[in-house]
């Protein structure tokens, strides 16, 4: 069986006649090289099914146009919407993303991070892992002088660029909403807390209760990965209760879908019996009945500044003490399960 041969600069170079330096600044792009040069030399690049090695590339230029992106899972509207904008953005400008999966495994992200490091990316834009607590690997990105930007998870102790929302103050747009709808002993299903964005949340719960005279009661207050079987678990422990909650905020809607299950097939009327609201706009929650009050993120903008963010990181770098935090508004919307006096 024969190995069909990797088709290379030189075999381009051959066919029409020029050097393969030549042939080099035409893909490349280069001032040097006229429009009409370039168009051919694609041409022919396109008709010898050329790949180009961006490995190779990078070790001789130092710029592989490769930006990697760590995600802690694909199965989210979110974080699909988030990489659809960054790689629209980045890709009018060159670039190319290299999309990996934590899978919300600390020991996965390392390895995505390795990776990407050997591929000779020239920048990476990440969201944490849930487990995530040790930053060393990313402080290696750091090392590197590599530009990170981090959105929606990421750590401020890290000192890079940030594109998110402000958790906090979101929980009391929830906790505001649900006690004008008359509700008064709201349970939290939380993520775990050493991720900021979920510490963040929790922290604005409580204080939100508190703002408002009611009691904060560790028994209905539960940390977890927040997929939608845990959003199962933690609601048929809620209802064991003698004294069970009025409301249910969960930070995240696969939680609150599986809290909607639960209450569903109990015959627990929402939002009459029990108000539910969950967060991150996931596309199943309008269409459910009753439909699920959520927050709108705003992933499309988030992924447009993160990769703006790089962008300026790539071509303005500063020092350390300069990094750029920005936040986005967020918007709760507010459907059926929520809302008592919905017609839905």
């Amino acid at each position: 069986m024969t190995t069909k041969k990797k088709i290379t600069i030189k075999d381009i170079a051959k066919v029409m006649g020029l050097s393969t330096s030549a042939i080099s600044k035409a893909l490349n792009d280069d001032s040097r090289i006229s429009e009409k040069t370039k168009k051919e030399v694609r041409q022919v690049a396109k008709k010898l099914n050329y790949q180009p090695n961006h490995l190779a590339s990078a070790l001789r230029s130092g710029k592989s146009r490769l930006v990697g992106v760590i995600i802690p899972r694909n199965n989210s509207n979110f974080f699909s919407s988030v990489l659809e904008n960054i790689e629209e953005v980045l890709n009018a400008k060159g670039y190319n993303i290299i999309i990996t999966q934590s899978n919300e495994s600390f020991e996965k992200e390392c390895k995505c991070i390795e990776s990407l490091l050997f591929t000779q990316v020239d920048g990476i834009i990440a969201s944490m892992a849930n487990e995530t607590t040790d930053l060393s690997y990313y402080e290696k990105i750091k090392a590197k002088e590599i530009p990170l930007v981090l959105f929606d998870r990421g750590e401020l102790d890290l000192k890079v660029d940030y594109v998110g929302i402000d958790d906090y103050e979101t929980s009391f747009k929830i906790i505001d909403h649900l006690v004008a709808q008359g509700c008064s002993r709201i349970a939290h299903l939380g993520g775990y807390d050493n991720t900021r964005v979920y510490g963040n949340r929790i922290r604005g719960y409580v204080d939100a209760l508190e703002k408002r005279g009611l009691p904060v009661d560790e028994t209905i207050i539960s940390k977890s990965t927040l997929r939608l079987e845990d959003g199962r678990r933690i609601m048929e422990k809620l209802l064991k209760l003698p004294n069970r909650p009025d409301a249910i905020y969960a930070a995240s809607d696969f939680a609150a879908l599986g809290a909607l299950q639960v209450l569903n097939e109990h015959g627990i009327k929402v939002p009459e019996d029990m108000a539910l609201v969950g967060f991150s706009n996931e596309p199943f929650t309008s269409y459910l009945s009753p439909s699920i009050s959520t927050v709108n993120q705003n992933s499309e903008q988030i992924g447009k500044l993160a990769a703006e963010a790089f962008l300026n990181r790539i071509e303005n770098p500063i020092e350390e003490g300069a990094i750029n935090k920005i936040i986005i508004e967020t918007e709760l919307l507010v459907r059926a399960s929520s809302s008592k006096n919905s017609t839905e």
